[in-house]
């Protein structure tokens, strides 16, 4: 095929153009490969696996400074159960793809910024602190129990 078949495909059935590419790739047939598109597929691929990483370690940190913080014996088991499946799929994610933890140190910050401006919306009258209180250690963040501490 040649390259304007080739992004025409791509426009035209996004599956189909990743089964011809793969088979392609498989092939060696690096000559007919749809390099431009396949540039732009794997450069978004890595931004799809930061956002994921930007999005639990948000749910997992609103959800800690909750049990932390707020005496709720009916929402605990809940908002554990969160903690628990968020720190699950992070440590899949980090498994698969151990680059990414430099990456969760980098961007803690600004992820504890936003976790509690959301809870600070959802219960303005708790005081929650301005700064996270506990270790910044990947590993500690993904298993302690902070609020038995």
């Amino acid at each position: 095929m040649q390259k304007n078949t080739e992004s025409k495909l791509y426009d035209r059935d996004f599956n189909l153009w990743l089964e011809d590419t793969v088979t392609k790739l498989r092939r060696h047939d690096v000559d007919n490969l749809d390099w431009e598109n396949l540039i732009e597929e794997i450069i978004a691929l890595g931004k799809r696996e930061k956002r994921e990483l930007i999005h639990r370690l948000e749910v997992l940190l609103s959800h800690l400074l909750k049990r932390i913080y707020i005496d709720s014996a009916y929402d605990n088991r809940g908002w554990e159960l969160t903690i628990k499946e968020q720190r699950r799929q992070l440590q899949l994610q980090l498994e698969q793809s151990p680059s990414l933890k430099k990456y969760l140190t980098e961007i803690f910050d600004d992820c504890w910024q936003y976790a509690l401006t959301q809870v600070k919306l959802e219960y303005a009258k708790v005081p929650f602190p301005e700064h996270w209180d506990f270790s910044r250690d990947v590993e500690a963040i993904l298993s302690q129990e902070f609020w038995l501490q």
